[in-house]
This record gives C-alpha cells, sequence and structure tokens, in this order.
C-alpha cells in the first residue's frame, strides 16, 4: 500500500516507510516500584530480542517482498538494489511506477510478521525437554497492548540489503520509548496504553514522534512538551505537540469529513520579486449548505467563523467543537450583544461578532483592521504579510453583504504588488477538491475582487502564547 504526502528538506528524495503492528506485553505486578520496573524492562527485553532474531519478518503491504535481518529478500532484488525498485513490486490500483518516478513523497507501508515454523523459529525455544516448575501462589498478570507505529525517512537510493536492519532498530527504540512511558505513568496496578504519534512541526524538514500515554490530558503532559520545545530550539510560543498537531498520513484521512487545507495543489503566485505569506498549520473549509443546514445566502461569515475554529482545533489551542449557527447566535446572546430573538434568525454577522464569538467561546483574541473602500486593501500588502508570518491564523473579512477567509497574500514589497488567497464561504457544491480549486472557491483574487464602494473589516485571531 502507498500513499503520497507533501515532502521537503530532508524528507526529498526519501521514501517514508511505515512499519504498524500491536504486540501484546505481559507481566507480574508486584507493589516493589524498582521490581516492577524489572519485570517490564525484562519483558520488553524479550520482545526486544524476538524483533532482532531471525524470527521476526517485514513485509512490503501490498507486494511478495519480504524482508528479514541477515537474509536478502524473498525476491531477487540484488544486494545493490535500491529502496526506489520497491515501488515496481507494489501492487496498486495505480500506476506507482509511471506516476511516483522518483519516489518523492510516497509512503510505503510494512507489516511485521513472525515465523512460526522453521529452524529459526525452534530456536527461539528450550532446545532441552521442557520442565515444568509450578509454584502455587497468588499473583497478578498485567497484559498491555503495544500499538507500534514506526516511521521512517529513508533515502531512495539507500541500498534494499539495509532496510530490516533500519526497522529493527526503529522498532527496538520505540519499545524503548514504550517502556520509559509505561513505567513513568502508571498508578498502582493502573497502566496506561503508550500510543506513538508522529509531528512535523511548521518549518521542520523532517518528522518526530512522541510516545504519549493514553488517557493522560494535553495539559498533564505540558512539561514533557516543553522539554521537547527546549531539545529541539523550537519557540515555546505554539504548541507544535499536542495530540491534535499530529501529522496525518493519507490513509488515515477522514475521507467522508469535512475537506482541509483546500489551497494545496494551487499554482503560485507572483514574480521573483514577491513573497507568499499563507496560513500556517491545518484547517477545514466550512461553506454553505453543509451539516445539513441552508444558509444561502446569509451564513457565509458563520461559515468563516467556523473555519477559524477548525483552524484552532487542529493547531490543539481548544477541543471546543465547531459551532453551529444556533450557538454562534446563543453566543452573542449571551454576551449581551443581540436580543433573545436573534436566537434562530436568518440575519447576518459580521467581523465584530466573529471577534467576540471567539473570544467567549474559545479565549482568543482579535485585531480588528478596518478599511474604508475595498480599493483600499490593496494597500494593507504588509500589515496582512507580518499577519500570516507571525499569526498564521486564517482571517475573516466582511463587507457589505459578503464575508470571505483570508488565507494569505501574495506580496512585492518592491512594487507593492498584493494578491489575496481567499477561500469562499459561499460554495454550496460537494465536497469536490478540484471543482473547488477550478471554479476558483478557493484561489488568488486580485485587489479588484473587493467592492470599491463597500467598507470591510477584517477579523485576525491571535495566537495565545502557550505550548
Amino acid at each position: 500500500m502507498e500513499g503520497r504526502y507533501t515532502q521537503s528538506g530532508i524528507l526529498q528524495n526519501s521514501l517514508l516507510f511505515r512499519l504498524q503492528a500491536e504486540c501484546m506485553l505481559t507481566f507480574e505486578y508486584c507493589t516493589d516500584i524498582e521490581l516492577l520496573h524489572d519485570n517490564i524492562a525484562n519483558e520488553f527485553e524479550n520482545l526486544q530480542d524476538r524483533v532482532t532474531s531471525d524470527v521476526a519478518v517485514f513485509q512490503l503491504k501490498d507486494s511478495p517482498v519480504l524482508l528479514q535481518k541477515h537474509k536478502e529478500t524473498e525476491l531477487k532484488i540484488t544486494t545493490e538494489g535500491h529502496c526506489l525498485d520497491l515501488l515496481q513490486y507494489i501492487d496498486s490500483e495505480d500506476d506507482t511506477r509511471k506516476r511516483h518516478q522518483d519516489g518523492t513523497g510516497v509512503v510505503l507501508n510494512i507489516d511485521l510478521l513472525w515465523k512460526l515454523t522453521g529452524q529459526c523459529a525452534v530456536s527461539k525455544g528450550p532446545d532441552c525437554a521442557p520442565i515444568i516448575h509450578h509454584e502455587h501462589r497468588n499473583f497478578q498478570l498485567v497484559t498491555v497492548y503495544l500499538p507500534l507505529d514506526v516511521v521512517m525517512a529513508v533515502p531512495t537510493s539507500e541500498p534494499v540489503s539495509s532496510l530490516s536492519a533500519l526497522m529493527v532498530n526503529g522498532v527496538c527504540k520505540q519499545l524503548d520509548d514504550m517502556r520509559r512511558c509505561l513505567c513513568h505513568y502508571h498508578e498502582g496496578d493502573k497502566f496506561c496504553t503508550p500510543r506513538p504519534y508522529h509531528f512535523k512541526p511548521h518549518g521542520c524538514d523532517y518528522i518526530i514522534t512522541v510516545v504519549y500515554p493514553e488517557g493522560v490530558t494535553d495539559k498533564q503532559l505540558e512539561s514533557t512538551r516543553r522539554r521537547l520545545h527546549q531539545v529541539l530550539i523550537l519557540a515555546e510560543d505554539r504548541p507544535l505537540f499536542r495530540r491534535a498537531n499530529a501529522f496525518v498520513f493519507p490513509e488515515d484521512k477522514d475521507s467522508g469529513g469535512y475537506l482541509t487545507n483546500t489551497h494545496i495543489g494551487l499554482p503560485p503566485q507572483g514574480g521573483k520579486e514577491s513573497k507568499t505569506f499563507l496560513v500556517q498549520g491545518t484547517y477545514s473549509y466550512h461553506h454553505y449548505m453543509q451539516d445539513r443546514f441552508n444558509d444561502d445566502k446569509w451564513g457565509c461569515a458563520y461559515r468563516s467563523l467556523q473555519t477559524i475554529v477548525s483552524w484552532f482545533r487542529h493547531q490543539g489551542y481548544t477541543d471546543h467543537p465547531i459551532p453551529t449557527h444556533k450557538d454562534i447566535q446563543q453566543a452573542l446572546v449571551d454576551i449581551g450583544d443581540k436580543e433573545v430573538t436573534f436566537i434562530g434568525s436568518r440575519q447576518w454577522i459580521g467581523s465584530m461578532e466573529v471577534s467576540y464569538c471567539l473570544d467567549h467561546m474559545l479565549g482568543v483574541t482579535c485585531k480588528i483592521l478596518s478599511v474604508s473602500s475595498g480599493e483600499e486593501l490593496a494597500s494593507k500588502g504588509r500589515e496582512l504579510a507580518h499577519h500570516f508570518q507571525t499569526q498564521g491564523t486564517p482571517i475573516m473579512i466582511g463587507g457589505g453583504v459578503l464575508a470571505h477567509t483570508i488565507l494569505g497574500v501574495d506580496f512585492n514589497d518592491v512594487t507593492g504588488d498584493l494578491k489575496f488567497l481567499i477561500l469562499d464561504p459561499h460554495y454550496t457544491g460537494p465536497e469536490d477538491l478540484k471543482t473547488i480549486q477550478d471554479k476558483g472557491w478557493c484561489g488568488w483574487k486580485g485587489p479588484q475582487f473587493w467592492d470599491k464602494n463597500a467598507h470591510y473589516n477584517m477579523c485576525m485571531p491571535q495566537r495565545p502564547v502557550e505550548i
């Protein structure tokens, strides 16, 4: 099985190998912490010994390729063969060899198998007649399932013969991380499942894997995340390693949900002298007629607000659900901005109401940038570029009877030329990315896009300073 992801930096000219498997760990519980940790460590060592032995076999999904330590592949791939050559063995509905000749951006999935027969499987057992030792006592056995999820970026030119050793090393390292997590986060005989999460922070050209205990909140893990920021020399003013920040692989995406990051894939704008400043992170596209709710011709600002809330959710700032139109109206009534009769109506809202809702629902403050006409927006390139460079949040803009979401700008600091990346909430069609991009529902617009006779307010959400 193969998928596609957007690559940069170290990930260019590399294949991503992703190994997923579930291993069972069983150990004896005791109240002596030191002895308990020794019991856990011994069982992890036994599991690592099994992984490093010839019993462990790695299979490239949707292919006949089997990789084993100390042996060549089961197929006739020479030791001089490169990892890129593995693409030709994948049985895919699409022609992988034609579409991805350079291999960049490809995710190759690996299964971990265990040999149950043969000399190597027999050699892992005792080489003598079994002796049964019976001890009559009460004890408590704990079983934990370990969801292995190992990701490796491997150069396309790497010899195939080195792959199995890389996988063994990756699995053993993740088992070490799981052992430390299991020993640290437990209360009495209650143990959490240690689960790996993969991250690719904005500006980083590599993937980082962190093991977190299930059942422990992001708030409780703040000190762990802060150490990560410090070790990796990353800014400590925004969350980068919360669970919601986890990198989403193509096969893990929810095909039935909202489209995310609909601007990706659009052709670049501007010339050599201009620079592009874009929204940082992930957002969901919310537009007219979604959620089986007819808000055509009046709900554009509501939808823009939903897109902004989705951004704060995806970046891990909040777990507040995406507000419905009624939720938004109720919030404005609760803070005294609207009368009770506003709830259930089809009345428009503007940039100020959006800022009130973000403050009330998420505790997010906003800056309001106003212009007296659409023509004046052409002079705001520097302010908008600074916003996307420092805050990176989507901007809701309202003017006349219309609202839009600004996802970025292309700005020439010398000539002042400016283009806006617009996400249009007035779209009423299905979740079809090609249509949305081809028809301009998400696309680059010039200053002439704005009404020269309309007054505009821009709601510019500010990131909370936290990790």
